[in-house]
């Protein structure tokens, strides 16, 4: 009930502000009392009774479309888990990427290597958890331990301190050159980040030109695939390209560049 007084209170700033809006938010209320007076008067005649609790308003669900399948994370995250299982590579080795999302994807269909600098508490099955600091010195068991590696939307993070890491302005190259040491020659590196004019967004994220990307992968990587979410979140992927595409960062100003590439 605190809850519809809440909305009830702001109502008229929410008309005022944003009519539309203001019009929907309206209309949900009225359609959820409409749909608690007319459940009430079914009580008498339920196979099980259930007792009312507290009012729960969810008014605007019934205005929104099934669920949002576009963005950065879900279209990395599905594109990427379908190339990894179509490649069907010996061992599998992720470097912070997300653990409800993309590890999750694939740890349904095969085992995957989890290497983080934050900890992982719960044990989960196909999922072998490693925990480790990729902007310092790398153990030796990581190096060259899979010919497959993925590492998505995590190393625009290394060096800002974000997740407890050393702040660091040249972390991402300590990381990057880590992430190189991992994969062995001829194994195929799943790789992604925010694309756009370069800058840092501190302390959330470093943003990548394209150009510069590229001249990372030169002489370490050949580029098989390039993908990428644009700024309105749709997905275009295995794109053919020219120059002035990466020159202009495919028109993103905060996109998503996806990456297949293969250890030279």
């Amino acid at each position: 009930m605190k809850k519809i007084i809440k909305l009830l209170v702001r109502l008229p700033l929410i008309l005022l502000l944003s009519p539309r809006q203001g019009l929907r938010t309206l209309r949900g209320l009225i359609l959820f009392f409409r749909d608690y007076l007319t459940l009430k008067k079914q009580v008498p005649l339920a196979v099980k009774e259930f007792p009312f609790g507290a009012l729960f308003p969810c008014i605007e669900d019934r205005f929104d479309e099934g669920g949002v399948a576009k963005g950065h994370y879900f279209h990395q995250d599905l594109l990427v888990a379908r190339r990894i299982f179509q490649n069907e590579p010996k061992t599998h080795v992720d470097v912070g990427s997300r653990i409800d999302g993309f590890v999750a994807h694939v740890a349904s269909f095969r085992p995957i290597k989890v290497v983080d600098i934050r900890p992982l508490s719960n044990k989960v099955p196909n999922i072998e958890f490693v925990r480790a600091d990729l902007m310092a010195d790398l153990d030796q068991s990581l190096v060259d331990s899979c010919d497959s590696l993925s590492c998505l939307h995590a190393l625009e993070h290394f060096g800002l301190g974000r997740y407890g890491d050393t702040v660091d302005y040249d972390g991402y190259v300590r990381g990057f050159d880590n992430l190189y040491k991992i994969v062995k020659p001829g194994g195929k590196f799943y790789f992604s980040v925010p694309i756009g004019p370069q800058r840092i967004e501190f302390n959330a994220h470093r943003v990548f030109s394209v150009d510069y990307l590229m001249e990372c992968f030169a002489g370490k990587y050949r580029v098989d695939f390039i993908s990428f979410v644009d700024d309105r979140g749709d997905l275009h992927e295995h794109v053919q390209y020219e120059q002035k595409d990466l020159a202009g960062n495919f028109g993103c100003w905060l996109g998503c560049g996806i990456f297949e590439l293969t250890k030279l």
